[in-house]
């Protein structure tokens, strides 16, 4: 590890090396613009606040509502709020 450091966002900032197969970084290389982040440093960043703090999942009961709902709004069978309110004459 290298003792190379800055200040950052978070604070105190040290820079790391790290060896990944060329494939991988190839992968990299193609996502990390594209997914709006401004620099590889801070894809990689986030990747690693992600294995360290993994983001919350969804259960597959909620994901399985999703899905209906995602279906239902496509078949038009969903209603707006403003006609939710108005059928029970709920005002603003």
């Amino acid at each position: 590890m290298s003792t190379d450091s800055n200040t950052g966002i978070d604070g105190e900032m040290e820079k790391i090396n790290v060896r990944v197969p060329q494939a991988l970084l190839a992968q990299i290389d193609d996502v990390w613009e594209e997914r709006g982040y401004a620099n590889k440093s801070e894809f990689i960043r986030d990747a690693l606040r992600d294995a360290v703090e993994p983001p919350t999942q969804l259960s597959e009961e909620a994901l399985a509502h999703l899905a209906e709902s995602r279906n239902q709004r496509e078949r038009d069978e969903t209603v707006s709020q403003a006609d939710v309110k108005e059928r029970l004459g709920i005002d603003d």
